[in-house]
């Protein structure tokens, strides 16, 4: 085999231009060879076993590293091999769909390579983004392979950091709602608990990210000069800037469910004094007709006076106790 059988995107740089693009692979190397100051970047989507293995043995791909970009569900991370760096990264992005949040997350390996960057994509994304971005920072593209690979982080951490706006933004709904006077609704608590959920899964895409960043800048790895070493500083304090907003939203929903819970807390000793008030209440007829119901003598005994006492008794002493809870809250 020659030619991979999965979807490729292909695109070669040179001097801040992209000089070939949407080539088929075979062209790869010959181009490469033509163009010595040139860097490549190709795309793989959902590649199978036999294509990774084409490419690895193009590019001397290690095994590892290939194999760890046909597991799903790899954590962020950069390894170093003898032949080139391996990164796993996630593209996040959410969407409201039947006033439900939905959270997506494209996980992209990425091989960089002394004049290549690869990456493999396990679910559908926009790789269109990467290519605005390389076009916009072309004067950049001195840095060689490390100019491809700034811009595609930059992409990845400025759209973690989308993610995390927009769902403060979210969140600021179900605040007004959480803290209102007698707790929320269930509907609006599931709804907190979702941002919960949303906000974790997001805190695993980010979070290693400032470290994998801070790690590409190593000058042991080459990849970094001197002058990208500013805008890759510039994405690793981004990188930052996100965990710690995804941090302050947990913080945040965390407080605001357990608000909600106190709230529904106070409402329910609220509810328990007036049943216990009201109970108290019913109990002083019930002490009363007891006593005046037992078959001995007592005053009034077989009497009207003693009918009258009885209700005389049970009117005033519950009048007398309703007036007391009540003044002390219970009612």
């Amino acid at each position: 085999m020659t030619e991979p059988t999965c979807p490729i995107e292909t695109r070669l740089y040179e001097n801040g231009k992209a000089i070939a693009q949407d080539f088929p692979y075979d062209q790869v190397a010959p181009l490469l060879e033509q163009h010595p100051g040139a860097v490549l970047w190709l795309d793989l989507f959902h590649p199978t076993a036999d294509d990774l293995t084409l490419v690895a043995r193009e590019f001397q791909l290690h095994p590892l590293a290939v194999e760890d970009a046909t597991v799903d569900h790899e954590r962020p991370k950069l390894d170093r091999y003898p032949h080139h760096v391996f990164l796993n990264v996630y593209a996040v992005d959410i969407a409201t769909e039947d006033s439900h949040t939905k959270f997506g997350k494209t996980e992209i390996s990425v091989f960089v390579t002394p004049r290549a960057l690869i990456t493999v994509r396990k679910s559908p994304s926009d790789t269109s983004k990467f290519v605005e971005r390389w076009d916009v920072d072309a004067q950049l593209d001195g840095g060689g392979v490390g100019f491809l690979l700034y811009g595609l982080l930059d992409v990845v951490v400025d759209g973690q950091y989308a993610v995390a706006q927009r769902l403060d933004a979210a969140m600021d709904k179900v605040e007004d709602k959480l803290l209102e006077e007698g707790g929320a609704p269930r509907s609006v608590r599931m709804k907190g608990v979702e941002q919960r959920k949303l906000l974790a899964a997001l805190r695993r895409a980010v979070g290693p990210m400032p470290e994998l960043v801070g790690q590409a800048m190593r000058a042991d790895l080459g990849l970094v000069d001197a002058k990208l070493r500013p805008y890759y500083r510039d994405v690793e304090d981004h990188a930052t800037h996100t965990v710690d907003e995804v941090e302050h939203l947990r913080d945040r929903i965390d407080a605001l469910l357990q608000a909600d819970l106190a709230e529904q807390g106070n409402v329910l000793n609220d509810t328990t004094r007036k049943l216990a008030a009201w109970a108290a209440i019913v109990a002083v007829p019930t002490a009363i007709t007891g006593y005046f119901g037992q078959n001995l003598p007592y005053p009034g005994f077989e009497k009207f006076s003693g009918f009258v006492v009885s209700t005389a008794a049970i009117l005033a002493i519950s009048a007398l106790l309703y007036l007391y809870l009540k003044r002390r809250g219970w009612l």
